[in-house]
């Protein structure tokens, strides 16, 4: 093999900081060993995961929302000891947690029917099986897809047969399991009024159509100017971000809060939940650090349910939602690799519906 065939493009970043941190270089191709297959990524999503993990935002030492803990970072970079998923993430590292690929080479004990499928990785692996909660992320444990190639445990890739582009896949993976892991852990069913908050994003847009496809009735909260966009996604009431929501709704009318955002607003979603109803959440983009009535938890026997580890059935249940057209995929726009910091400074603004997504140089014809 040749010094080129060697080699790949990808988005290095060296530590935690701002966007001076991600490097696009030239790096040794990955090799898949035992059980593994190396992919050539189609395309990557952006999300909150892989920027959270830049700055170190997951450290106990950041009380603020990821926006303000990123126009810091950007003054003062400093690792942090407890800034990933796990601990300190292993810098240098290449990032990238939503992935799909083409499969282009299998490791020993891999079955060649994989070869040239396409594929969605599953971000979140549990390796000491689902009875316990240790995992691993990829882009945040190891070496994920803000890159050409990426190589990936066998066990964690699935073939998916539709007629999505790579781009509309490469927005499933975090956002949607996210949204669907929460949905799942809270019992959403048919008939249940759920509040999904941070709406118009990744994993608010998938939350609102996921907590849809098990028959639930979704009041989603949004800024005004993608209400219209949620009520074509299947929301059946809409609001604004700034309206109070016990005025709103009334105290104790939702049966679980699908919240990703906390905040100021955490008071007022543990108010609107009715006797024994579920608050699940899996971030906090708008702060960490809420105030909390404990009488609104416990005389209203509230459960109160975080998500980081997916369960079992998460992902092989989304890959079938979108083989039978249940789902569908919000791209809102696409860059090439060498501009993620353009597209995560853009991703920031919080001005777009849905997802972007990152295409490396040997994908798309720049």
């Amino acid at each position: 093999m040749s010094d080129s065939e060697d080699r790949m493009m990808a988005v290095v970043t060296t530590g935690n900081g701002g966007y001076e941190k991600l490097v696009y270089s030239s790096v040794p191709k990955p090799v898949p060993g035992p059980n593994e297959v190396l992919l050539r990524v189609l395309a990557a999503g952006v999300n909150n995961t892989d920027i959270n993990t830049r700055l170190g935002w997951y450290s106990s030492s950041v009380t603020t929302d990821t926006s303000a803990t990123a126009n810091t970072q950007e003054v003062q970079a400093q690792q942090k000891a407890d800034g990933g998923w796990n601990g300190a993430t292993p810098f240098p590292l290449i990032q990238g947690t939503d992935c799909c690929g083409m499969v282009v080479q299998v490791g020993d004990n891999v079955t060649q029917d994989l070869m040239n499928q396409r594929v969605l990785v599953r971000a979140c692996m549990r390796p000491n099986g689902y009875d316990v909660m240790d995992m691993v992320w990829m882009a945040s444990n190891f070496d994920g897809a803000f890159a050409e190639y990426v190589k990936v445990p066998a066990t964690e890739i699935f073939p998916v047969s539709c007629d999505w582009s790579d781009e509309e896949l490469a927005t499933v993976p975090c956002a949607y399991g996210t949204a669907e892991n929460m949905l799942h852990r809270a019992g959403v069913a048919v008939g249940d009024l759920v509040l999904v908050t941070g709406a118009s994003g990744g994993v608010g847009s998938a939350a609102v159509q996921l907590a849809k496809r098990r028959g639930a009735k979704v009041v989603a909260i949004t800024s005004r100017g993608k209400m219209d966009q949620l009520r074509e996604l299947g929301a059946d009431v809409v609001i604004e971000r700034d309206e109070d929501l016990v005025m709103r709704l009334g105290e104790s009318s939702i049966d679980v809060v699908v919240d990703n955002v906390a905040g100021p607003k955490f008071a007022q979603m543990l108010k609107v939940l009715r006797r024994g109803g579920r608050y699940v959440s899996s971030g906090a983009i708008a702060g960490p650090v809420v105030s909390l009535d404990m009488r609104d938890m416990y005389l209203k026997d509230i459960s109160l349910i975080g998500c980081t580890a997916w369960d079992a059935p998460v992902f092989p249940n989304l890959v079938s939602y979108i083989e039978s057209n249940e789902i569908r995929p919000l791209v809102a726009k696409v860059f090439p690799l060498q501009q993620i910091a353009q597209a995560q400074q853009e991703f920031m603004e919080k001005a777009h519906f849905g997802n972007f997504v990152l295409i490396p140089a040997q994908s798309v014809d720049l």
